[in-house]
């Protein structure tokens, strides 16, 4: 049966059966091009609540049967859409999951149903295999002078680590929700065992401020550079050169990574930017809020006299966020630059798994491993 027929007999059965037709179907029904969500319950309206910017969201479902709401949409074949379901009952509304869809994404902030296209895969570096080489992942403190503090890392080793080799290395923001929730230590492990990228240490920075210290704070490029690079220096066996040395980040931490690159030039060679929130202002406000004015200054500013920031960039973006304007204009001044620079973009928002779904693009691309290019 095609997808059409499918969608179309289950929305007769509904209207016939009522939630009686619902069991053993798998919802959101999607195929071709096209999705049905289902809703099950008393309500006096339900919408579906997207993160699509530019698209219309609060889609207002049908009621199919009394206690049944059907909704047909259009989704593309390689998309992944977060959601959520607004239910109306005695007047008030509620954003809810949705109880009929199993996929879920998390994220520090809340919980979201996940709908697919039909081509969309779940990758495979992303999901864990016990049998390749796994590494270790050490926890450290660091006494920071610069924020008067103590911070955490998490810092991984890969295996077989040796103090007789050296290893490039990798500072990653918001590194325990890059670990949590983007399965990153994962991601290495599969990497590294297939050959794709070289052994590596990466270091999780966590920030308690992250809003203001990665909004192109001069204090926290002084403790990447002057505090934490040291730190990591003097424990593990590192490559000497900036051409070993990378950082990267998402949203603000893409902001934090290319901002601690132009104030300490020289130090970090390779930048992995996802969804970076480089806003700027040619004419007009930017309207989005007073934590955003640091990170407006600081992009208009480098607009104004770019600089060479970093020998090899990777950025990439989801053409469903309000940033892709700005990633899309941040690359061609970078490659004017000189930059190594490419932007790899998915249907897809402004979340970890979007994020994670890029790992092995970016990792790649700023330090190919000895099969890269090989096997393709």
């Amino acid at each position: 049966m095609t997808a059409p027929d499918r969608i179309e007999a289950a929305k007769d059965a509904i209207a016939e059966q009522g939630a009686d037709a619902l069991e053993g179907l798998e919802v959101p029904i999607v195929e071709d091009g096209r999705a049905l969500f289902v809703y099950e319950g008393r309500a006096e309206g339900v919408w579906l609540h997207h993160w699509i910017f530019g698209l219309q969201s609060a889609q207002e479902f049908l009621r199919t049967h009394p206690d049944v709401w059907t909704l047909e949409l259009e989704v593309q074949r390689t998309a992944r859409v977060e959601y959520k379901l607004e239910v109306q009952q005695n007047g008030e509304r509620q954003l809810i999951l949705d109880a009929l869809n199993p996929a879920v994404a998390r994220d520090p902030f809340a919980t979201n149903s996940v709908v697919t296209g039909p081509d969309y895969k779940t990758p495979w570096w992303a999901v864990e295999d016990r049998s390749r080489r796994q590494g270790v992942i050490l926890e450290r403190q660091l006494q920071s002078e610069v924020f008067g503090d103590v911070r955490p890392l998490s810092i991984y080793l890969p295996a077989r680590y040796r103090v007789t080799r050296r290893y490039p290395l990798l500072v990653v923001h918001d590194g325990l929700d890059y670990l949590r929730y983007a399965a990153f230590k994962t991601v290495l492990d599969n990497l590294i065992d297939r050959g794709e990228i070289p052994a590596m240490v990466v270091c999780f920075t966590q920030s308690p401020d992250r809003v203001h210290e990665y909004a192109a704070s001069e204090r926290h490029a002084d403790f990447l550079a002057t505090e934490l690079l040291p730190l990591l220096e003097g424990e593990f066996s590192l490559e000497v050169g900036p051409e070993n040395r990378a950082l990267m980040g998402a949203s603000f931490g893409a902001v934090a990574s290319l901002h601690a690159s132009l104030q300490h030039p020289g130090v970090f060679g390779r930048l992995l930017l996802q969804s970076g929130s480089f806003a700027f202002t040619d004419i007009g406000d930017h309207e989005r809020g007073p934590l955003f004015d640091p990170v407006v200054a600081f992009v208009n500013g480098y607009r104004r006299a770019p600089v060479k920031p970093a020998d090899r960039v990777f950025l990439s973006c989801g053409i469903y966020e309000s940033l892709i304007v700005y990633n899309r204009t941040l690359l061609p001044m970078l490659q004017s630059l000189g930059v190594d620079a490419t932007l790899v973009e998915a249907q897809d928002g402004h979340n970890w798994e979007n994020w994670r779904d890029h790992l092995r693009a970016g990792l790649t691309w700023l330090f190919p491993g000895p099969l890269w290019m090989v096997y393709e």
